[in-house]
């Protein structure tokens, strides 16, 4: 299930909470930063994997923290490049791993970067548009792209 979604207007600027945001097959969410962009449409974390990475890191992490666009409630957000998900039909598929960026260092200090690495979800392609909101289903059942299931 989706627990939030953060988008920025611009590179560096404050993430803000929506309950919906519009994905766009080919560019990414209106409205975010990254919409546009070549590859970087959507970054997708999991709520179990952000515990982890608190736990880590001795103090919350916030989903909005990580400058990940959607959170989902729980699982292993599928990482291997060319895999395929889908939230609210809206389909995905994973480019790379999220590494951590030094501005979490700077936002919300040394050792955030350590504690969020290989926790810090994927980014991905839009493939197909579709509305995302709080709540929707996820289905992680990851499919790979040169598969039989395309």
């Amino acid at each position: 299930m989706v627990e939030s979604i953060h988008i920025a207007l611009a590179s560096r600027m404050e993430m803000r909470p929506v309950v919906s945001v519009e994905a766009e097959a080919g560019k990414g969410l209106i409205g975010d930063r990254y919409h546009g962009t070549k590859h970087r449409h959507v970054t997708v974390q999991s709520a179990s994997m952000l515990r982890e990475a608190s736990d880590s890191f001795g103090s919350e992490i916030a989903p909005s923290g990580t400058r990940r666009n959607i959170t989902i409630s729980s699982g292993d957000v599928p990482a291997s490049p060319g895999d395929r998900f889908a939230i609210a039909g809206v389909e995905l598929e994973v480019v790379r791993i999220a590494a951590p960026c030094k501005l979490l260092e700077d936002t919300l200090g040394i050792g955030a970067k350590a504690a969020l690495r290989r926790r810090a979800g994927s980014v991905c392609r839009v493939l197909t548009s579709g509305t995302i909101a709080i709540g929707n289903r996820v289905d992680l059942t990851a499919t790979d792209a040169g598969s039989d299931n395309d």
